[in-house]
């Protein structure tokens, strides 16, 4: 019998070839119970319908039940973020050695070897340099450049060991100090020869030069200088070493300083161009705003010291003079001499800034700032601005012609330049100080993103994300926080990295500032954006206490109808353009400050200052008390002020206006100052000043006088939570 066909057996090479494709489960499919299905359906089946043979076994899946919601349910959002890094330490000591490893066991003994030691490491780690206390006194400044920074996301932070504040000083001790003079009480000691600062530091404080007033009516005013026209200070020809003497003049709010050439008979001739700059613009040596307000000194003579606490020094001789206060004993009492004219620069560049490095739990002292001990004298135009250099087109007769502004001045306007501060940053982000001291220096304590002339650097500008905290400034010869520049860089940057963005002043005291350059506010801020001054605490100084803005409105979009004037003619003068865009000024915050006994030598400014346009700017929730004298002004929105909001403060005993605009009536219908609101502010003295009216959208709301202390609550809540707040300890 033949065989059977082989496509129609079970055993057949049909079946053989489909198992080892259909496995098990093609078999089971083949089967129904105990009776195999015909050879020909099982086939068909499986080379049609192939995902058949392939399905697996269900696994036992647990269902979950659909989450019911309402509409007020909230969610937890969590974005992780990197762990904070653990970061190597290095110590640093004045009892240790730069042969050490900057172990705990064997600490550096500079910072310019801990410096080394750190850009070996910050790139792949963060890196603390833990500071012993104690006095380091620096050979020169420190220089911070990029690579000094954290790299690649990392952080570098110098700071204070725990319980510590270690200074970094500029200064040297002065020791062996004998009376040579017991008449007068006068005591002398040796120092280096050539040494010449403008500061002194005796028991901890900024000790004054030996000066003496002169009264105004005693001289004349010329190109050349002073004309003696009371001689009873005739004498003034029988000095020694009359080129060092100083002529010191303020008024409204200018501190001017110039040098004396030499004198002879009646006359005090001036060094220039420091006298010449001195007697052009507004509020000048010659012709002060007010009269009946000016004063004028003599400054650095040794026939000048007669009163306790004052000093002088001999360079030629290398003898320093010091006239006891009572009570000091000279065996004791710690004396200082500065040496260094700055501390600490930080600085990369705009293609590579310095990033990330922070400051904590240190002092910065002892420096002395002398370049207006030179010809150039300083002359002061406001807040640390100066006029340098020769004018072109200089009038031939400055005090009659230019003491109101003129072309020759005007056209210098965008060139001023700026005071260096101790410690100075530009081309810098996420730089913070925290917990730091500033005091007894001989100038503004930090400048942020200054002009490239007030940067040791040559870089300025440029500062974004920086951070000054919890930290406390006093005993300084000039303000405590300069922020920004004042040239055309500043307000319209050729380059974006040259803005100032994201400065954070917070929780920090201030006093007793600006006491050897007294036109300096504490807190200044000429163009940045986003900058937040909160919480604050500003007392006892000569002038403003936080001034934000600069350009008196003149670089605003359309720029400003005053200084279109022929008297001003800003605008006919070499690179002062009219702006079509805005300044980099805009969104400023002054918030939660505490503002008091600020204004005690100059009638102008205000205790809050405001100048030129600012959008989004908010001044609110501020306690001011105490603004002495009968001009004295709490909140000023001074020229080309606009889009401010002044909210919710509370003025206690201001003697003269509570809020002011300079709306300059004098050029109505024409509109400088204009679109700002006051709302909602408390006050029980002064007097409102300017136009506040529809025409120039300045709104006045819902303000309220108060009789003494009889404070709402609301106004009472303010006070109690205004300056300082209480500070989470910086680090471990």
């Amino acid at each position: 019998m033949a065989p059977a066909a082989s496509g129609h057996h079970p055993s057949g090479r049909v079946a053989d070839r489909l198992s080892p494709f259909f496995g098990s489960l093609g078999q089971r499919f083949m089967m129904r119970g105990k009776r195999p299905l015909p050879l020909s359906v099982a086939a068909i089946l499986l080379w049609v319908c192939p995902a058949f043979a392939q399905l697996p076994a269900s696994p036992g899946i647990p269902r979950i039940a659909a989450p019911v919601r309402s509409a007020d349910d909230h969610f937890r959002v969590v974005i992780p973020n990197r762990p904070d890094p653990v970061p190597l330490v290095l110590h640093l000591s004045p009892r240790g050695s730069d042969r050490g490893d900057g172990s705990i066991g064997r600490p550096f003994a500079t910072f310019e070897r801990a410096q080394r030691a750190v850009r070996a490491l910050n790139h792949d780690h963060d890196v603390t340099v833990s500071v012993a206390g104690g006095v380091y006194r620096l050979k020169a400044p420190l220089r911070f450049t990029a690579r000094d920074g954290g790299q690649n996301g990392f952080t570098v932070r110098w700071e204070g060991a725990p319980g510590e504040r270690p200074i970094l000083s500029g200064g040297t001790p002065v020791v062996g100090w004998r009376q040579v003079d017991s008449q007068r009480d006068i005591w002398a000691a040796r120092v280096p020869a050539g040494a010449d600062p403008r500061q002194l530091i005796v028991a901890g404080r900024l000790a004054p030069r030996a000066a003496v007033e002169i009264p105004r009516s005693a001289v004349t005013f010329h190109p050349w200088g002073l004309e003696i026209t009371d001689p009873a200070w005739r004498f003034l020809s029988g000095l020694t070493d009359q080129d060092r003497i100083e002529v010191e003049g303020m008024s409204w709010f200018t501190h001017r300083h110039a040098m004396v050439d030499h004198v002879e008979g009646d006359r005090i001739v001036m060094q220039q161009p420091g006298w010449h700059n001195n007697l052009v613009g507004y509020d000048t040596f010659a012709r002060p705003v007010s009269a009946e307000v000016a004063r004028m000194f003599l400054v650095n003579a040794l026939a000048f010291l007669r009163d306790p606490g004052q000093w002088f020094v001999d360079p030629k001789a290398g003898m320093l003079y010091y006239k006891p206060r009572p009570g000091e004993d000279m065996a004791q009492v710690e004396v200082v001499l500065p040496r260094l004219e700055h501390l600490l620069s930080i600085a990369g560049s705009y293609a590579d800034p310095v990033r990330d490095l922070q400051f904590r739990r240190l002092q910065f002292s002892h420096t002395s700032w002398r370049a207006p001990s030179g010809p150039e004298g300083y002359a002061s135009q406001q807040s640390g601005a100066y006029l340098r250099g020769e004018l072109a087109d200089y009038p031939a007769d400055p005090i009659r012609d230019c003491s109101w502004g003129c072309w020759s001045f005007e056209r210098m306007r965008n060139r001023w330049h700026q005071q260096p501060s101790a410690v100075q940053v530009a081309a810098a982000r996420r730089i913070v100080f925290d917990d730091d001291r500033f005091a007894q220096l001989g100038q503004v304590g930090l400048g942020i993103g200054n002009n490239a002339d007030a940067n040791e650097s040559g870089v300025g500008l440029g500062a974004a994300a920086i951070e000054v905290k919890n930290s406390e400034f006093t005993d300084l010869a000039g303000g405590a926080i300069m922020v920004g520049g004042v040239t055309p860089d500043a307000h319209h940057p050729s380059r974006p990295e040259m803005g100032l963005r994201d400065i954070f002043i917070r929780n920090n005291r201030i006093s007793n500032v600006s006491q050897d350059y007294k036109e300096q506010s504490a807190i200044l801020v000429t163009y940045a954006s986003g900058a937040i001054i909160m919480n604050n605490d500003v007392s006892d100084t000569p002038y403003d206490g936080i001034d934000v803005g600069w350009g008196w409105g003149a670089n605003d979009p359309g720029g400003s109808a005053e200084y279109w004037r022929q008297q001003r003619g800003y605008y006919d003068q070499p690179g002062n353009i009219v702006y079509d865009t805005p300044t980099t000024l805009r969104d400023t915050v002054i918030m939660g400050n505490r503002v008091s006994r600020v204004k005690q030598w100059f009638p102008d400014g205000g205790a809050i200052y405001h100048l030129s346009a600012d959008p989004g700017a908010l001044i609110a929730e501020n306690y001011i008390s105490d603004v002495a004298g009968s001009g004295g002004i709490a909140i000023y929105l001074d020229e080309g002020s606009r889009y401010v909001t002044v909210r919710n403060n509370v003025v206690d005993n201001v003697g003269g206006v509570w809020l002011n605009v300079n709306s300059q009536s004098h050029i109505s219908p024409r509109r400088t100052a204009l679109d700002n609101v006051a709302v909602g502010n408390w006050y029980n003295s002064g007097r409102l000043n300017g136009e506040w009216s529809a025409y120039l959208n300045n709104r006045l709301e819902d303000n309220q006088a108060v009789t003494g202390s009889d404070w709402p609550a609301a106004a009472r809540r303010i006070i109690d939570a205004s300056g300082v707040r209480p500070m989470k300890p910086a680090g471990p």
